[in-house]
Order: C-alpha cells, then structure tokens, then sequence
C-alpha cells in the first residue's frame, strides 16, 4: 500500500483537514484555557517552560485527555503513525518494540521520564514495551536533535513521560478494572492530593494477558506487568521546592523459543532554590534501571543495566530573555552472566542554553559539551529562528548537531565488540511553519539529517564486528493538524520519510516511508464515541531491501458512558477490522504478527 500515490488515503486526509482551513480565519484563543488547550505548555524542547508555537520545534502533545480517551494498552499503540514515529514491533503485548523518530533508530533517540533517562546501555535503546500506559498523565514528542541539551543519542529526537502529580486538597481515588481478549485484565488504582504545601500521588496498576502467537502456528505468548509509582514534593513559604519520584513496573515476557523476566525502575530526588529573584537553581540525582532474565534455547542469561546521574541545571531571567545553564555527571554499570570486558564508564557533561526574544524575531541558542570515558569527547550545538509572521503564524528555521553512543554490546561484548568505535554523529536541518487559531492548529515541517560514521556489523581485517562504516541521509515532511469544534475534537498527521543508506542507496532496514494518522472524537452529553485510522506504507526488512513487508490500515473504536457522578464505563475495540499485519520478520522469514481484532472494557471510579 502506497499512502502518498492512493486516492482514497488523499481523499480521507483532505476531508479530515477541511474543517481546519475552514476554521482558519478564526483569531487566537480569547481564554487561558483555550490557549492552553489548543497551544499547550511543553517543557522538553527548550528545557523551559514554552508554548507549541514558541518552543520553535516540532513537537506533539498527548495530554491527559488523549490518554483516558485512547486508553491504550501499551505505549507503542499510541506512538504509532503520530507525526514523525514509525513503531516496529516483534508481537503484541509486551514483545519487543523499536521507535524511529524521523526515521532515525530506536537507540538514536532518548526517553525520559520527568526528566530521568531510562534505557538498556547494553543495547542502547530503551524497552518501549515494558511501560504502562495508566501510569502517566502527559506524553511529549520532539523531533529533531537535542544533543546540545540531552547529551548522547538524540539524534532523531526526545520522548518524555510525565506521571500525574497531586494537587492542594482533599484526597482523590481513581480506580479501574477491565479486560477483554485474550484472557486479558487490567487493573490500576490511585491517589492524589495535597495540603500545606505538600503534594503526592501513589499509584499501582497490573497487566497480565494470555497474549497470542507471535507467529502463524505458534503458542499464546503471554505478558504481565505490575508497576508502582510515587511521587512527592513540598513548597516552602519562601519558594524553594523539594522532591522524590519512584515508578517501578516488573513482570514477564515470553517469546518464541524462551521468556524474560524484567524490571524497568526510576528513581530521583530534586531541590529547587530561588537564588535571587531571577535565578532558580536545580539538583537532580537520579537512578535508572533495566534489568532482564532470560531463559531461551542457549540457556539462561542476565542483563542488568543502570546509570545513576547527577544533573544540576540553572534557569536565569534577564528581562524577556533567558538563559539555561548546567552541568552533569552519570555512570552506568553493567552486570550480566557475559563476561563484559569493560562493566562500567562515566560521562560528564556542562551545556548552556540562551532563549531570547527580539519580537517579532525569537533565537535560541545552544551548546554541550560531553567528555565520555568509553568513546571520547563530543561537542553538540543547535540554532533555531523564529519569525512571527503575524498573530496567527510563526516561521521556524533549525540546524542541529547530534551524537549516537556505542552501546556496551558494540563496545565491549565478548568475541564481537569493538572498543575502537566512535561516536555516530549527525547534522539535521529543518524548516517549519505553525498556524494557530481559536479552535484549530496546523504545522507543516521539512528537514534533513546527514548521519556519518553509523555503526554497523562487517568483516574487517579477519573478524566480524561492528564498524564506523555506513553513512545515511534521511529526508521528511510533516504536515499536522488538531482542531476543538463544538463537541468535536480531530487530530491529523501525514508524514513521509525518506531513509537512506548513502553507501547502498537502499531504504534502512524497517522503516516506512508513508504514515497517516487520522484521531477524531465527539462528545454526546454522557457518552463519547470516538475512533483512530492508522495507515501505513510497506518497509524492508533487510538491508538489501529484498525482504518486503506490505503496507496496511488499521482502525480503532472507542466509547464512554459517564452513567453516574465519578462512575464511567470504556469500551476501545483495537484493530476493528481484524486486519493481519507485520513491521518484523523472524530470521527463518516467518512474519512477526501483531494482536488483530481486540476489545477491552473498563469500569471506572474518580475524577
């Protein structure tokens, strides 16, 4: 299925934009609300308090409502086909996933939950699948580098989680129970508030299903997952602010030919001081973990990651402008039954970061240096101009350097390992524009990343192992909407990606170069009805693209019934039309299969 050259995809794309240029002469939000709504707050891409359209990146927004409405059983369901994200997935629930941001790899990209990274430094990139979605309240996608504030591997972008925090008042239950195909259930469970400048929020959520095969012939695979968060901060009178946050999820996976037993854990504890009346300062310390037991056909093997890092980060007001500052230090350690030759290095880091604003003319500026005890040193810097055109619109223009890491694995795993390996490193620029309305918003972005010395697996000087050899050139467009019309709330995205292996001129491996995501939702006095169109074009699944995997369409239906004062009831049918696709194939060439046609009911307590 080829997106771009099918009229029926066109066709659906233009009727779902209609109403938003329509709407297009419609002036800015007249209340904070709708401004909030409709142009949020984000925090990642500037590493300060911005709005959409003033954060000068392209970044996507899933708020608290998007994910009670969605309320997807995993993470990877709700980033696939939003604007920029490609998900490749090995099986349903809980079976090994990747994220490409812009067509970058899932370990050239970071994910952060408040702030604290989470991956595997063995093999580079974070376990998507292994998170509940009920235990966060926001989700922020950036696209485009952001090494000059993030450090080693945000080459294609930044993913930060957010967990709900309490609020001042008086304690509020929210309780849930459901399940569905599969034999699945679902339960999760919370409580949130605050008094005397003391807020908290405690939650715990358990995931266990049957699962399905994997592959055509095969046996259920099955995945549980109970997670625990708690999150607790208090204000003094004079301002100065001081917290903790723990989320824990543990659990099993099986898969074809074994299972796993593992832990995704973060933990931190901050201060934040008003030094003068434009200077706050901040300390994070912080721990991450990724832990995996594996029983398989070559027997029984522990990977145990974590990287605990000290982050201290100043925020100066000068009049309009302001200017970000900070340093950081982080070790990981690797403990495993492979006998790694190196189990242990540290980074340390200091960026700075200048936001300011000549209106109409915005710039922000930045720059980090990183000095890595494994690979050596990296400079990384960004520019990015806005240029209000007028109350409506924004022009944007970014260049950016970025640095993927050699993981542990690269780096030192026994017999294959390379302790000779640079740094990957990257130059992406990009050119956007945002219109922002009462009711509706619009974002359409082009861009390039040259990616040099990419890491991969050849034969040189008589051994086998990973190299700086490859270079890649990876090309897109963007073009987003979302639109709030009376009861109506729509988001759209169409992106296309042009992934290539400069040295082969063949597509990198599993990426798609069409995706279409279509989200639209209607209030009904006590009901809400709603529904999810996802469409994709075929990918390769080697890299002498002789391997292809055909293209699809999926649709999602959802329902609510709010029957009772703090009582509802949610209905979500996934993959309604029983479609049968793959992103991943098995080395014998079987086809990974994900979950088709599943549904899922919830009953609900709480606000």
């Amino acid at each position: 299925m080829t997106i771009v050259h099918t009229s029926r995809g066109l066709a659906a794309f233009a009727l779902a934009a209609l109403p938003l240029a329509v709407a297009a002469a419609e002036p800015k939000p007249d209340t904070a609300a709708e401004a909030t709504r409709l142009n949020p707050m984000v925090v990642t891409a500037a590493l300060a308090p911005r709005t959409a359209d003033e954060s000068l990146a392209s970044v996507t927004l899933l708020d608290e409502a998007t994910l009670r409405r969605q309320d997807p059983t995993s993470l990877t369901d709700l980033f696939r086909g939003q604007p920029g994200v490609d998900v490749v997935t090995n099986g349903s629930f809980g079976k090994q996933s990747s994220l490409f941001l812009r067509g970058t790899s899932s370990a050239q990209s970071v994910l952060l939950i408040d702030g604290i990274r989470l991956r595997s430094a063995t093999a580079g990139s974070p376990a998507w699948q292994l998170l509940d979605p009920r235990m966060f309240e926001r989700v922020e996608i950036v696209r485009g580098p952001r090494g000059s504030l993030y450090g080693a591997d945000a080459v294609g972008g930044v993913v930060q989680l957010f967990t709900p925090e309490g609020e001042e008042g008086d304690p509020q239950p929210r309780v849930s129970v459901g399940g569905g195909s599969f034999n699945t259930q679902r339960y999760s469970a919370s409580m949130a508030g605050g008094s005397g400048g003391t807020r908290y929020y405690v939650a715990g959520s358990r995931f266990d299903t049957d699962g399905q095969p994997a592959r055509r012939g095969g046996d259920d695979k099955g995945y549980d997952n109970t997670s625990g968060l708690v999150r607790l901060s208090h204000t003094f009178d004079g301002g100065a602010e001081v917290g903790l946050l723990a989320l824990r999820a543990r659990g099993n996976t099986e898969f074809d030919g074994g299972e796993t037993d593992f832990v995704q854990q973060v933990a931190g504890v901050y201060g934040e001081l008003a030094i003068t009346e434009n200077w706050r300062s901040r300390l994070t310390l912080s721990e991450s973990r990724d832990e995996s037991d594996t029983l398989d056909a070559f027997g029984f093997s522990v990977f145990d990651t974590r990287t605990q890092t000290a982050r201290w980060e100043n925020t100066v007001g000068l009049g309009v402008h302001e200017l970000v500052a900070g340093a950081e230090y982080s070790e990981d350690r690797v403990s495993s039954t492979t006998a790694y030759d190196e189990t242990t290095r540290d980074n340390a880091a200091v960026f700075a970061q200048g936001l300011l604003d000549f209106a109409p003319v915005a710039i922000q500026a930045a720059l980090r240096y990183d000095d890595n005890q494994a690979y050596g040193e990296e400079v990384t810097g960004s520019l990015a101009l806005g240029y209000s055109l007028d109350r409506y619109h924004t022009l944007r223009a970014s260049a950016g350097t970025a640095f993927k890491a050699p993981s542990f694995n690269d780096l030192y795993f026994p017999g294959f390992g390379n302790p000779d390996l640079s740094a990957e490193t990257s130059e992406t620029y990009e050119l956007g524009i945002r219109g922002q309305y009462r009711t509706l918003f619009w974002d359409l972005a082009a861009y390039q990343t040259d990616i040099d010395d990419l890491i991969a697996f050849t034969s040189r000087d008589g051994r086998f192992s990973p190299f700086n050899v490859d270079r890649a050139r990876i090309r897109g467009v963007e073009l987003s909407g979302g639109a709030e019309i009376d009861r109506w709330t729509l988001a759209a995205s169409l992106s296309y990606t042009d992934p290539e292996n400069r040295d082969t001129g063949n597509r990198l491996v599993r990426r798609a170069s069409q995706s279409l995501r279509l989200d639209i939702d209607r209030e009904l006095g006590d009901w809400s009805l709603g529904g999810s169109w996802i469409a994709q074009g075929y990918r390769y699944d080697d890299a002498a693209n002789q391997q292809r995997l055909p293209g699809f369409g999926l649709v999602n239906l959802r329902a609510g019934w709010q029957f009772a004062p703090l009582w509802s009831a949610r209905l979500t049918v996934e993959n309604a039309l029983d479609k049968e696709y793959a992103t991943a194939r098995f080395f014998g060439g079987d086809d990974y299969l994900n979950a088709g046609r599943a549904a899922f009911v919830s009953l609900h307590f709480g606000q």
